[in-house]
């Protein structure tokens, strides 16, 4: 049975969103609930899109983003029926691969208004991966065989940029050219297209003469992970609905990706994953978290992963004080005082990202340690900087938000939720709580309850599928409440909760 969803100013909608109990980081709650109500402001009404409600990415009213939207999808499926997360996607499925038309919007400064567009086209493919851990969650299996069999929608965006042979295709209602092009082995990209805007990869000296390198000699390792994350998702979501042979082709071709990745991209002098020069194959280092895209595709051996997770414990890499910073600290071209954007900042979307990745291979401690210390450095910066909100990115020393790349070095955006909510909102329930994944079409939790809990830990109104439960561990001691049957899974430990109250020991 679906949920009825009502995408509007409703004064109740806070009892849809789930409500954690953490008595280790009762601090991490006041964030959490400032996520959730800036979220809720960037609901947003626009008459004439093909999807209204919808998310916005707290970044400019005339413009979506793939990414962006991608990325509030992972925080929104915890409260579906209130919070347009992947509805929002058809604003850019519809448009991109059915013609839709995007309407223009008064503008107090342009008598003809402005045309409401989608900023980049060939922005990071995350499409797949969000609407399989969307469908976690729901369960709607409905809405699969829409995207999957009748619209393939997921197929589409993948052809779309496997056909991408010239720089600057610029299609109706799309605000920037593209600058993705394929080659034999990978594919160029551009800084702004890749989403790290200003980054310094792709630069020919340390450091680099330019604001923003545009390097179109070089094939970018995010985007060959990120096209292997999309074809591996798509033989995901076609092993659900028992396509086998939907799957075996796009298993196919995420097998020619990885060997791909793990045959040009890897560094084993650093252990590293790099972009790397089209014509020579020479590895441009510049270490970012955009390598861990490689790990989040599970296209890594073991032993490689666990050589990268190194760096995100290294106070000269990508460790540090705040972890998961978009440049390495010792890199020439990394701002220690105000991060400059790419060039060091600490930006939720990448760090949740390289999060997930650990948890593919089974570094879950790594990964809560990774988000205890980004919330905290997020927890802190709300109680102590003023305004008390939610930042764009953050500074990699000290607590405050990131300056920008602008010759002003201005503030970044406030009130950015938007893909900053991940980190209050799915940091938080799922590295921290514990509560890991959901799989709503088999009716089950995973919650790895951390080491050593102090207080109670859990989460009320938690929703998946059909099923609404109250979770609460304390002294060894899960007690539980729903309102149908579901498994839940503790540590490899399967318990069975019934409809009512359920009281389970861990330890006899």
């Amino acid at each position: 049975m679906k949920r009825e969803k009502k995408f509007t100013s409703a004064k109740d909608w806070q009892k849809s969103i789930p409500r954690p109990v953490c008595d280790a980081h009762k601090d991490f709650i006041p964030l959490y609930e400032k996520a959730w109500a800036l979220a809720h402001d960037h609901i947003k009404d626009v008459p004439g899109l093909p999807a209204t409600p919808y998310m916005d990415e707290a970044a400019s009213p005339y413009d979506i983003w793939i990414w962006d939207t991608c990325f509030m999808v992972l925080f929104c499926k915890y409260a579906q029926d209130r919070f347009p997360g992947v509805e929002s996607l058809q604003n850019f499925y519809k448009v991109l691969h059915d013609g839709a038309i995007l309407p223009r919007l008064p503008h107090p400064e342009l008598p003809e208004g402005i045309q409401f567009s989608i900023h980049i086209a060939d922005n990071p493919p995350l499409f797949a991966w969000t609407e399989y851990e969307n469908l976690l969650m729901s369960g709607d299996k409905e809405h699969l065989k829409t995207l999957l069999l009748e619209k393939q929608y997921l197929q589409k965006h993948f052809d779309y940029l496997e056909n991408l042979t010239e720089y600057g295709t610029h299609p109706p209602m799309i605000r920037a050219v593209t600058c993705w092009k394929k080659h034999e082995n990978g594919y160029f990209w551009e800084g702004g297209r890749s989403g790290m805007d200003n980054t310094p990869r792709g630069r020919k000296y340390a450091p680099t003469e330019v604001d923003r390198p545009d390097n179109r000699h070089i094939l970018w390792v995010d985007a060959i992970a990120q096209q292997a994350l999309s074809a591996l998702y798509i033989a995901k979501l076609a092993k659900i609905l028992q396509e086998k042979e939907l799957e075996e082709v796009w298993q196919e071709k995420y097998e020619i990706l990885k060997e791909k990745i793990n045959t040009l991209y890897w560094d084993e002098e650093d252990g590293f994953y790099y972009d790397i020069v089209a014509q020579t194959g020479e590895k441009v280092k510049v270490m970012t978290p955009a390598s861990f895209w490689v790990l989040l595709a599970e296209a890594a051996p073991q032993d490689r992963a666990e050589k990268m997770a190194e760096y995100l414990t290294d106070p000269a890499k990508l460790g540090g004080k705040v972890p998961c910073v978009t440049l390495a600290r010792d890199d020439a071209d990394f701002n220690g005082e105000h991060g400059l954007y790419w060039r060091g900042a600490m930006w939720v979307p990448t760090a949740y990202m390289t999060v997930k990745a650990l948890e593919k291979y089974g570094m879950k401690d790594l990964a809560k340690e990774l988000s205890v210390k980004i919330l905290e450095h997020m927890s802190i910066t709300f109680q102590t900087y003023t305004p008390h909100t939610i930042w764009e990115c953050y500074a990699p020393n000290s607590y405050e938000p990131a300056r920008s790349c602008h010759p002003s070095r201005r503030v970044v955006r406030k009130d950015f939720c938007g893909w900053s909510a991940l980190a209050p909102i799915s940091m938080l329930l799922e590295n921290v709580i514990g509560i890991r994944k959901a799989d709503a079409f088999n009716n089950t939790l995973f919650w790895d309850l951390p080491e050593n809990i102090k207080g109670k830990l859990g989460v009320n109104s938690y929703q998946f599928g059909d099923i609404t439960a109250d979770l609460l561990y304390e002294n060894n001691e899960i007690n539980i409440s729903s309102d149908k049957d579901f498994f839940l899974v503790v540590h490899e430990k399967l318990f069975s909760v019934k409809a009512g109250i359920n009281t389970f020991k861990l330890k006899e």
